[in-house]
């Protein structure tokens, strides 16, 4: 019979054990929600901070004709709505000339497009390592890392690439 009268005593003390054991496994924090931001409005972003300034001197180099052919394909599907076959024509053209910087930023654009936005940071960067330091172009590369970036919940590192945006552009010649 004194079993009995302990068996309550018993069930108590094993569900403090239990209750005590949980706080033993530390606990993972959550991950901080990403504000959802339409693909559109990061591209318009990427605009804003590509920007255009006379100053400037833009070169835009020859383009193979194939080459061209291909980006207006892009251009078209991109304006029916049809990114697939946007970045499919890109990704063609990208077999052509691998290494051009302005094809590699517009098919990073069409990944954000596609909220592909690891891709998008990787095809940027590329672009970057291909491309001028300096001007337009320059700034459209970071800021396409940027938006990845914080699409990608990397605020820290998306403010890193902020910064970047303003080492593209040169101070202009002073003129009489």
């Amino acid at each position: 019979m004194s079993l009995l009268r302990r068996l309550p005593a018993l069930g108590l003390l094993l569900s403090a054990g239990t209750l005590g054991a949980c706080s033993l496994w530390p606990t993972v924090p959550a991950t901080p929600a990403v504000a959802e931001v339409a693909p559109q409005s990061r591209l318009a972003a990427i605009a804003a901070a590509a920007g255009a300034d006379d100053r400037e001197l833009a070169v835009q180099p020859l383009r193979d004709p194939q080459v061209e052919d291909l980006r207006r394909a892009a251009a078209r599907a991109l304006a029916a709505g049809d990114t697939a076959e946007a970045a499919a024509a890109l990704n063609y053209a990208l077999l052509i000339v691998a290494d051009d910087p302005a094809l590699l930023q517009e098919r990073a654009e069409v990944a954000l497009l596609q909220r592909e936005y690891a891709r998008a940071e990787t095809l940027a960067q590329r672009a970057y390592g291909a491309g001028a330091r300096v001007g337009p172009l320059c700034r459209r590369h970071w800021a396409t890392i940027e938006q990845a970036r914080l699409a990608l919940g990397q605020a820290e590192t998306a403010a890193d690439a902020r910064a970047r945006i303003d080492t593209c552009t040169v101070p202009g010649i002073q003129r009489m």
